[in-house]
């Protein structure tokens, strides 16, 4: 299967967006029961992870400690004013593979993936292949 291209429309600075129902549907399409998803972020002020999506406080907490451990305003030598996004990017990684089974992405309970934006708001992209058994 051809790689299909799932495009986000961020709307805030840093942004944790569930893209959970999108990459079904991509799976859906591809008629794949089995095998492996794999997205990647064509981005530098961009990632994905996989997290909890039952609490939303676990996701505002997420961006709380990031926040803390990368500030937006440092002695950093870019000049371009975004390179707390290129450490927090390169910090959570551009690419996830994800296990599909019965044509569904397999999860533990509470998890589900996220696009995550650091330079936003923007549009992105995320590209994902399907790859069967």
């Amino acid at each position: 299967m051809q790689a299909k291209r799932l495009n986000i429309r961020t709307t805030q600075a840093m942004q944790f967006i569930n893209i959970d129902r999108q990459l079904n549907e991509i799976i859906r399409e591809s008629g794949v029961q089995d095998g492996l998803c794999v997205i990647f972020v064509p981005h530098t002020t961009a990632a994905v992870t996989v997290n909890e999506n039952a609490d939303p406080d676990v996701v505002r907490d997420l961006t709380k400690e990031i926040n803390k451990i990368v500030p937006f305003n440092d002695s950093y030598s870019h000049a371009e004013g975004n390179s707390a996004a290129h450490i927090k990017s390169s910090m959570i990684g551009p690419s996830i593979t994800l296990v599909i089974e019965n044509g569904r992405l397999v999860y533990g309970t509470w998890q589900s993936l996220y696009f995550c934006e650091f330079d936003g708001p923007r549009s992105r992209s995320c590209i994902v292949k399907v790859c069967p058994d």
